[in-house]
C-alpha cells in the first residue's frame, strides 16, 4: 500500500515540469500536452504556447508578438507627457526610450533587465517568476519618476496559463497603474476571416484619428450587433472597450472560435478595459488586458475617465489574466 502511494504521488508530480535554457524557460503540463516558452531576456515575453502541437500564440521575432508586457503605461498617450497626482510629468525625448508625438506602449517590451527569481513545478502546477527592478534604471526613472518593482509569474495548471503581475510602489507618493499586455493569438483550424469572436463588454470608446479616446462612449452594440457572436471577417478592429461583463468572481472573458478550436482570455477584476486589435489581412487577434483605457493617465486628469487605479506608497497592486485553449 505504501509503495503504491509513493508511485502514485511520483506519477502525479511528473505531470508538471520546468526546464531552462539560455534563451528561454519552458513550463509543461504533460496531461494536457501544453508547453509554454518564456524569454526573460526579451521583455519576459511568453512567445510560444503549444497545445497538442497547435501553436496558440502568434510569434514573429522581427516585430511585437507573443505576449508582450506594456509598461509603465500601455497603449497611446495624447502628448509627450503624463499626469499623476495632479502634476504633469514631461518626457525627456533626448533619452531615446520614449518616441513619437503620440508615445505608445511605454519602453519595457524588449528589456533584458528581467531576472528569474523562481522556477518550480509540483504535483499541481508549473511556474516561473521573474522580477524587474524598475527603480535601478536611471533613464527609466527620468521618464517615470516612481520607484517600483514588478514581479510576473507565468503559471501553468490544468492546461490553463495564468499570468500574474505584482507591482510594489517604493516611492513616497501614490503611483498610477496603467500597464497592460498585448497578446497575439491564433487558431490553426481555420483562417482569420472564418473566426467568430465574443467580447464581454458593454461600452465602446470613440476614438480620434490618432486612436486616442475622445471621452465619448457608446454601447458596444454600435460596433457589434451581437457582441457574443461577431464574424471577424466583417471587422477591421483597433477598438477600446470597458464596463466589462463580470462573473461572480469579478472576471471577464473574451474569446475567439474557429471550426472546432476556441481560445478564451479571462481578465481579473483589476483589468478594467480591453483593447481588441484584429487588422484585416493579418493572421492573429489581440485581446489585450488593460488596467485602464488608452490614455487613461491623461484623460483622468481632464475628468474624462474615472477608473484610473493607483497603488499607495509601500503597497502592492496585483492582478491576473488567464489563457485557455480547447479543440
Amino acid at each position: 500500500m505504501a509503495l503504491a502511494f509513493v508511485m502514485s504521488f511520483a506519477l502525479a508530480a511528473a505531470r508538471y515540469s520546468v526546464t531552462s535554457a539560455p534563451d528561454r524557460v519552458e513550463i509543461t503540463d504533460r496531461n494536457t500536452d501544453t508547453v509554454v516558452a518564456i524569454a526573460p531576456q526579451n521583455g519576459n515575453n511568453a512567445f510560444s504556447m503549444k497545445v497538442k502541437g497547435h501553436e496558440v500564440l502568434w510569434w514573429n521575432p522581427t516585430q511585437m508578438s507573443g505576449v508582450p508586457f506594456l509598461g509603465p503605461w500601455a497603449n497611446r498617450l495624447d502628448e509627450q507627457a503624463f499626469y499623476a497626482n495632479g502634476k504633469r510629468y514631461p518626457f525627456d525625448m533626448t533619452l531615446g526610450n520614449v518616441r513619437g508625438a503620440i508615445p505608445i506602449h511605454g519602453f519595457l517590451t524588449t528589456t533584458d533587465k528581467w531576472r528569474v527569481v523562481e522556477a518550480k513545478a509540483n504535483n499541481s502546477a508549473a511556474w516561473v517568476t521573474s522580477r524587474l527592478e524598475f527603480f535601478r534604471e536611471p533613464t527609466w526613472m527620468k521618464q517615470w519618476p516612481f520607484a517600483h518593482a514588478i514581479d510576473m509569474t507565468y503559471r501553468l495548471q490544468d492546461g490553463v496559463l495564468e499570468v500574474t503581475t505584482s507591482i510594489t510602489n517604493m516611492s513616497a507618493e501614490p503611483m498610477p497603474i496603467a500597464i497592460g499586455f498585448h497578446p497575439y493569438f491564433q487558431l490553426t483550424d481555420s483562417p482569420r476571416d472564418e473566426w467568430t469572436i465574443a467580447v464581454g463588454a458593454r461600452t465602446h470608446w470613440k476614438l480620434a484619428p490618432n486612436k486616442v479616446p475622445t471621452g465619448e462612449t457608446e454601447p458596444i452594440e454600435a460596433v457589434f450587433p451581437d457582441p457574443h457572436a461577431a464574424r471577424l471577417r466583417d471587422y477591421d478592429l483597433d477598438d477600446v472597450f470597458s464596463n466589462l461583463e463580470r462573473d461572480g468572481r469579478g472576471r471577464a472573458t473574451l474569446s475567439v472560435s474557429g471550426k472546432s478550436q476556441r481560445l478564451t482570455v479571462t481578465f481579473g477584476p483589476n483589468y478594467r478595459s480591453a483593447v481588441v486589435w484584429a487588422p484585416k489581412g493579418r493572421p492573429f487577434i489581440c485581446f489585450e488586458p488593460m488596467v485602464g483605457i488608452t490614455d487613461a493617465l491623461n484623460l483622468a486628469q481632464r475628468g474624462l475617465y474615472n477608473e484610473l487605479q493607483s497603488v499607495a506608497p509601500g503597497a502592492t497592486w496585483r492582478e491576473s489574466f488567464w489563457i485557455a485553449f480547447t479543440q
